[in-house]
């Protein structure tokens, strides 16, 4: 693998034809010369106009020459496709790789399979741990996988709120934005409204560029301010009404399927409702482990769940292909079965249930009944390596939170719907002047902890959800900096979970007395493994399963926690150096000077007390 981005497939140059493939695809288009694959008498999608032909697709090379009558050409490689749909592979059109826990070419071995050739990947993970390097890195791969880059809005997210491994220029990123190999600007923060967002947000549109967004529960006026930027699709979004609202406002919709959560079933819960606004709705994993792709798919899955949803199977899979090439621009290269695109094309035996029984990319057979017929060779850079620092003085006592008072009132988070940290109120006890855990109510010491200094810096706060009874849960892949999260019930345990971090070399981990009862080891970056997604998958189940036995009630917990470090997303984030309001964008106190009793519930209504606190003038204020 290389890291010079002129040697690998662009936007612009490597996967467009060139010369001799544009003279090669007229000669054979004329008849002049013969196909190298024809997939024959398929029922073929033609998106564009919505009907399903009986034809062949007749390939040259890297790319389709043509969509003729059955029989009409001939040529010595034949792929039969007798009673089955041929269509265009998938897109993902925003996906974090790390967070599937695997290399590049470990998520082409697992997703191409299922029919996803093609991802748009924000690689902000490892631009924050190796900085340029990385995101070199996580855009090239030698395997059949397509990865358009969308350059990371800002490295770090958030500057002045944490110690930061690595830090990118306005300039870099600009740079990098009117590059031919970028696809999008990156998803950024609704809360920059400085000059530097806007030199980058410009030089976007200077260069044609798309910018993702995620508006969370924006309205009105933050909402109107963040799109006036430029910002024209959201994979946030879910309820109707602010679905239809952005739709409205010329956003693009992307559905989001992740480990957190699914928002495929509240997206199409109203299909009238959402008129011609179907044609403007594409679909992303975001963030979705190993696991949860092998066992609900890629975007097959988005595809399944949109047609039981009751969308027409063929506007469900121009979603997935032709609507998400048009949106970005890449519909001169992918996303439909046309001449001069490359030759990306799956056969599939049930448009319903979207598993390819066979898939071609770039003209060659590359997986067949749901099985690569590819490996994995991509080298590893030594950069990637060796990431993660942790200061040999934290101990048991880095986790106290000092008072002199007998019990306080805490600022404390809650998860809920994924990766939102609902803020609410607590009244704890304190003991030998630290403010303790209270197992039985669910509320749990959490910490971010600096892993790419080596500093002592520990932020911590106080969590509900997880439902730990004993031990401790850690991992070195929040959001966005790639800090040391731990979730634990005392001082001691989360103390290990450090040593069980430091002894696997990064990664997830759950602990209890003293003992590693489930551990993923991260070697890349400290956020995605170096072995085979098979192995990754069988160890993320066993860890899962060991925050299961020591209570953990939150499915897929790992990804959740990983979230408590984002402080973009109301209502509460935590870096290791404090408590942040997420409106404002300021460290807030984490033991309160007033009290209010409010406490936190998990709900789906949301209709209880404690989630009027978002819309306060201060997270602070008694209601």
């Amino acid at each position: 693998m290389t890291s010079d981005p002129i040697n690998f497939p662009t936007t612009g140059t490597a996967y467009a034809p060139s010369v001799d493939e544009i003279m090669n695809l007229r000669r054979v288009a004329a008849g002049q010369e013969a196909p190298d694959m024809i997939v024959r008498g398929g029922k073929v999608l033609a998106l564009h106009t919505g009907e399903v032909l009986e034809r062949d697709v007749v390939v040259a090379g890297r790319h389709i020459a043509a969509i003729t009558p059955v029989g009409h050409f001939d040529c010595d490689m034949v792929v039969d496709a007798t009673g089955q749909y041929v269509a265009p592979t998938f897109i993902d059109v925003h996906i974090h790789i790390e967070y599937t826990k695997l290399v590049p070419g470990e998520l082409a071995r697992i997703s191409i399979p299922r029919g996803t050739t093609t991802v748009l990947a924000d690689a902000n993970c490892m631009a924050n741990v190796c900085g340029e390097p990385g995101l070199d890195y996580m855009g090239a791969t030698s395997t059949p996988l397509k990865i358009f880059r969308q350059v990371s809005a800002k490295v770090p997210g958030a500057p002045d709120l944490g110690l930061n491994a690595q830090h990118l220029t306005p300039e870099q990123i600009i740079d990098r934005v009117q590059r031919p190999d970028a696809a999008t600007f990156g998803e950024s923060s609704p809360f920059d409204m400085d000059v530097e967002s806007a030199r980058k947000r410009a030089a976007a549109i200077a260069a044609g560029k798309r910018q993702t967004g995620h508006t969370a529960l924006l309205e009105n006026e933050p909402l109107w301010a963040y799109l006036a930027g430029g910002v024209s699709d959201d994979h946030n979004a879910h309820a109707t009404r602010d679905v239809v609202e952005r739709l409205r406002l010329g956003s693009v919709l992307t559905v989001m399927a992740g480990s957190m959560n699914d928002n495929t079933p509240e997206v199409f819960a109203d299909i009238a409702a959402l008129g011609d606004g179907l044609n403007h709705i594409t679909f992303c994993a975001d963030d979705k482990y190993c696991e949860d792709l092998d066992a609900t798919g890629h975007i097959d899955h988005h595809v399944r769940e949109a047609i039981k949803c009751g969308v027409e199977p063929m506007k469900a899979w121009r979603m997935a292909t032709l609507n998400a090439a048009l949106y970005y621009r890449l519909d001169h290269l992918i996303g439909s079965l046309t001449p001069s695109r490359i030759a990306d094309i799956q056969i599939v035996p049930d448009l319903a249930d979207a598993r390819p029984s066979t898939v071609i990319v770039d003209g060659k057979v590359v997986a067949r009944d749901g099985k690569p017929l590819f490996e994995n060779t991509d080298p590893i850079p030594d950069f990637a390596r060796n990431t993660v620092h942790l200061n040999p003085k934290l101990d048991a006592s880095s986790f106290a939170v000092r008072s002199n008072a007998s019990q306080v009132w805490v600022q404390a988070m809650e998860m809920y719907d994924g990766y939102f940290k609902r803020a609410f109120h607590a009244e704890l006890p304190v003991i030998d002047g630290d403010v303790a855990f209270d197992i039985e109510r669910d509320i749990l010491k959490v910490a971010i902890i600096d892993r790419h200094h080596g500093t002592e810096s520990v932020g911590i706060g106080f969590v509900r959800g997880f439902g730990l009874k004993r031990g401790a849960m850690a991992a070195t892949t929040t959001c966005d900096n790639q800090n040391l999260v731990i979730v634990g019930t005392s001082n001691e345990e989360m103390s290990f979970a450090i040593e069980a971090i430091n002894q696997i070399g990064g990664g997830l981990v759950a602990v209890a007395d003293g003992e590693i009862l489930g551990s993923v080891p991260l070697a890349v970056g400290g956020c995605m493994s170096d072995q085979p997604w098979e192995t990754v998958r069988d160890q993320s189940l066993a860890c899962n399963a060991a925050a299961a036995d020591i209570g953990c009630t939150i499915q897929g917990p790992y990804m959740i926690m990983s979230f408590i470090g984002l402080t973009a997303v109301p209502d509460l984030g935590l870096t290791e150096q404090g408590l942040v309001e997420a409106k404002t964008q300021q460290f807030i106190d984490l033991i309160l000077s007033e009290n209010n009793g409010v406490v936190g519930c998990r709900c789906p209504s949301h209709a209880h007390l404690v989630h009027k606190l978002m819309d306060a003038d201060s997270f602070n204020k008694s209601e």
